[in-house]
């Protein structure tokens, strides 16, 4: 298989600086000052643009850190850390998506020389310091994480990406058979898929999940993009999709997670979230694969 040569380059769009990588198949752009998060995925050989925004065009801004992230850009893929939904925990009042996905991450400068995008976050409402390294080969955008207590006690979290993806008529969801077994058969999700579905939104988790991958393939465009992940380091996946009824928007949201609530204080009392030991940290990887797996 021949190696397919990637570019890097900084940009401007809107006053900000997009950071974007790109190959003979996927172009990808990510904007460090808007929490590291991903504004384009795009499938160079269909030219699929996988990530969703409102509109018709992208209008992108800075949030405060007590916004509601309906109140936001709501565009493309983001991280959500140490919590998705507002609750209070330890005593610690914690933001609606948590508190990375509002502010600007650091870039690591030499790194970035070599074609890699290493950024990084220092939270406020916990010890934590939070990396995430992002590297393009051929198809697959390899996405490294490291969160680190930087306190003498232990640290509970939850952790899950965000990415929102645009909906076409033909779309699939797959998912493996013990992940479906886990939903109930997950009808609600292939209803909404359709065209004529109601206008409704929902989210469901699958826990624990056996097998960590998750899929939305299209046999009528050739469209395919596939998150993969260690179930052991991260051992839930959420689906959220709306078709009118959250704002009336309409997309869809593949969610690999450390718990199956979108609340810390819930997740940790169940003792099911992510923990992180005394001046200690933990690790985990997630793979998004754009286009077939054979070469």
């Amino acid at each position: 298989m021949n190696t397919i040569a990637n570019t890097s380059a900084i940009r401007d769009f809107q006053g900000f600086a997009v950071h974007t990588l790109r190959n003979g198949r996927v172009a990808l752009a990510v904007i460090p000052e808007l929490g590291a998060r991903f504004i384009s995925l795009k499938d160079l050989q269909t030219q699929r643009e996988w990530l969703w925004h409102p509109g018709e065009n992208m209008d992108l801004f800075k949030n405060q850190p007590s916004d509601a992230f309906s109140d936001s850009p709501l565009a493309g893929m983001d991280e959500c850390l140490p919590t998705i939904l507002p609750c209070t925990w330890r005593g610690r009042k914690l933001p609606d998506h948590g508190e990375v996905w509002n502010r600007s991450w650091e870039v690591d400068t030499d790194a970035w020389q070599e074609g890699i995008l290493k950024t990084s976050i220092r939270l406020k409402s916990a010890p934590f310091t939070f990396e995430r390294i992002l590297e393009l080969e051929e198809g697959e955008i390899q996405l490294n994480y490291k969160l680190s207590n930087l306190g003498s006690t232990e640290e509970h979290f939850l952790w899950a990406v965000h990415p929102l993806l645009r909906l076409k008529a033909g779309d699939r969801l797959e998912l493996p058979g013990s992940t479906r077994q886990l939903l109930n058969g997950a009808d609600w999700v292939d209803d909404v898929f359709s065209a004529g579905a109601p206008q409704n939104c929902a989210k469901a988790f699958a826990h624990p999940v056996s097998e960590g991958w998750a899929a939305v393939n299209n046999d009528t465009t050739g469209d395919r993009l596939r998150f993969a992940w260690d179930p052991v380091q991260n051992s839930s996946l959420g689906l959220w999709i709306t078709r009118g009824g959250w704002h009336g928007y309409h997309h869809f949201a593949i969610e690999p997670s450390n718990a199956d609530h979108d609340c810390l204080a819930t997740a940790s009392a169940r003792n099911r979230c992510g923990v992180v030991a005394a001046n200690s940290s933990v690790a985990w990887q997630l793979t998004l694969r754009v286009g077939s797996e054979e070469p």
